[in-house]
């Protein structure tokens, strides 16, 4: 072979190597889970689900998407109407940092950096000493690009397992464990 037909295979074989390196660098989201709970994994395709609602605080921007099997829930009147929602149920919270837009023509704040995401699943064999409920919280590290489980430094403090949500959704016992109103259209 010649030296220059070397010197390019070389140099495709490193660029594939650094690029097959980050490649496994890179987290796989959907590989983590908390501790004798929910795996990520349980969750994929939720960037698509149909949204349920938004809301905020003073300092987050929520959105709560759910799976079909939660929207259909919700558009039969669940929880309102006093039934629990069916078992494979999903709802996930996506929190972010709001920011100000900065093409809007007017002042709006829209979603800047993830803080979190939060989910629920109704299995209620799996979770019935929660209600029936299994929960995750999962912390977005912006600076490394990576979530890690939620535990008690987090803001709220999470129990860092599938059980982290129940003591603050008693609240809502009569509702089947959950805040989140279906925002009519």
């Amino acid at each position: 072979m010649k030296r220059k037909e070397i010197l390019v295979i070389a140099s495709a074989a490193v660029a594939l190597a650094v690029l097959g390196g980050a490649a496994i660098s890179a987290q796989d989201k959907y590989s983590l889970e908390v501790p004798g709970g929910l795996a990520f994994s349980e969750f994929r395709g939720y960037e698509d689900w149909a949204v349920v609602a938004a809301d905020h605080t003073a300092d987050l921007l929520k959105v709560i998407v759910a799976n079909p099997v939660a929207m259909d829930a919700y558009r039969a009147g669940i929880p309102d109407n006093g039934k629990p929602f069916p078992d494979g149920a999903k709802m996930v919270k996506i929190e972010w940092r709001p920011t100000k837009s900065t093409t809007a023509p007017y002042d709006i704040r829209v979603p800047g950096t993830v803080y979190d995401v939060d989910f629920m699943v109704k299995d209620s064999k799996r979770f019935a000493d929660g209600g029936g409920w299994g929960y995750a919280v999962f912390v977005y590290d912006a600076a490394s690009n990576t979530y890690r489980p939620g535990t008690l430094a987090h803001q709220p403090p999470q129990g860092n397992d599938a059980k982290c949500g129940f003591a603050c959704h008693t609240i809502v016992k009569g509702k089947d464990y959950v805040f989140t109103e279906y925002a009519r259209r």
